[in-house]
């Protein structure tokens, strides 16, 4: 797990030139219809709170992916603390369990994240910066 919050804090420090300033976004459109924001909704001196969310018009909400994400700067680390408004997750789960997750849902939001952002540094996208 901790090489994987690794990787995906070196992948955000290549997306975001200035991930320490609060109420920033980012929007990265890649093809004619997608369009991602990261939005930064808190900095602090070790510590970074972003918003990731696709963006269509069209789509209904529960098509369009949303996580909430913190940067550690002297840990220099990124790690998923919610996802589709679930809240924090635990490092594992018993499995069966009331809300029905995998065992490794903590890693696995945290691989789609790896994923995702791999995706991002590969198309190439167009940044646009919003105050």
């Amino acid at each position: 797990m901790q090489a994987l919050g690794e990787l995906n804090y070196t992948h955000f420090m290549r997306i975001l030139p200035d991930c320490d300033t609060e109420e920033l976004c980012y929007q990265f459109r890649v093809g004619k219809s997608l369009c991602y924001a990261i939005t930064i909704t808190d900095s602090a001196r070790y510590t970074s709170t972003l918003t990731i969310e696709q963006r269509h018009a069209s789509a209904p909400a529960y098509l369009k992916p949303a996580m909430t994400v913190r940067l550690y700067h002297d840990a220099r680390m990124a790690e998923v603390i919610s996802s589709q408004n679930t809240g924090a997750f635990k490092p594992s789960y018993t499995y069966p369990n009331s809300k029905m997750r995998q065992r490794n849902e903590k890693h696995m939001v945290n691989v789609f994240l790896a994923e995702w952002l791999d995706f991002c540094l590969k198309q190439k996208p167009q940044v646009m910066t919003e105050a």
